[in-house]
């Protein structure tokens, strides 16, 4: 059960304007850890965010959470309650908070309307949204200081991007997002990047080997994973029941997705834990 940290926010982040989720929203609805939406200041904006934490005894590592290109929609949320479950404390900030009407985020927005908000997004404004959620994270004294960056899709351009911009996190896990890295971004990041990837994903694939030649030469640590048979967000595709309508094609199109999401699960937590 969601607990929201103020009743405005409550108000605003009930919906969500993304491909069909209504099977991770009612899944996160259930959900018996503590969730909460908090506002952390950014400039002259004020940014919503998604707080989830794990029931544990000792303080546990952090995950900031960015979304994809349909803004923070039921999906990554479930993604939040789901590394808590796991043991790590998730926050995830909506990018398009105060750009839809009435200065509501991506919840105001129709879904046309959120991925346009979010390719016009300021690199700037995303990295500042980012580092406030970094250090938010570290400061929770639940946190035990400890803070990594994870996306999907646009947000796993983001991740990477973010990696070169922040010395603070501890890791970057880029989930099917591109790689296109200039020489001086690839310098200035100080942490592994880890890579979760579809085999039928080319768009995103063609930029994995020249990122893995940059980081070599820069001395950086770049691991990246292709799972076969897998698309392009297999994360979100193979844990949605309805990915699967019963012809042989896409029944196994989702088995295949359904093994990599399970294999990157796993392979994640396994991260997260040495982070």
């Amino acid at each position: 059960m969601i607990r929201f940290a103020a009743a405005a926010v409550a108000a605003g982040l009930v919906a969500a304007a993304a491909p069909a989720q209504d099977w991770a929203k009612a899944r996160l609805e259930k959900s018996p850890r503590h969730l909460e939406y908090v506002k952390l200041k950014v400039g002259n904006r004020e940014v919503t965010n998604l707080v989830a934490y794990p029931e544990v005894k000792d303080k546990a590592p952090a995950v900031v959470v960015i979304h994809e290109i349909f803004g923070l929609a039921d999906w990554p949320k479930l993604v939040c309650d789901q590394l808590a479950e796991k043991g790590f404390i998730a926050v995830a900030p909506d990018f398009l908070s105060g750009a839809g009407p009435d200065g509501g985020g991506t919840d105001k927005l129709p879904r046309d309307g959120v991925m346009k908000a979010i390719r016009d997004l300021p690199p700037d404004q995303i990295t500042a949204d980012l580092n406030a959620a970094v250090e938010y994270a570290g400061k929770l004294p639940a946190c035990n200081g400890k803070v990594g960056v994870a996306g999907f899709c646009w947000g796993g351009g983001q991740a990477l991007r973010f990696a070169t911009n922040n010395k603070d996190i501890k890791a970057a896990f880029v989930f099917y997002g591109a790689a296109p890295l200039s020489e001086d971004d690839v310098k200035r990041v100080a942490c592994p990047v880890y890579g979760f990837y579809g085999e039928n994903d080319a768009r995103i694939n063609t930029t994995i080997e020249k990122t893995k030649e940059q980081m070599k030469a820069a001395g950086k640590t770049y691991e990246p994973v292709i799972y076969p048979g897998a698309g392009h967000g297999f994360l979100r595709a193979g844990d949605a029941p309805d990915s699967d309508p019963g012809n042989k094609k896409s029944a196994d199109d989702y088995a295949a997705n359904k093994k990599a999401k399970e294999e990157a699960w796993a392979r994640w937590v396994g991260l997260l834990k040495k982070m």
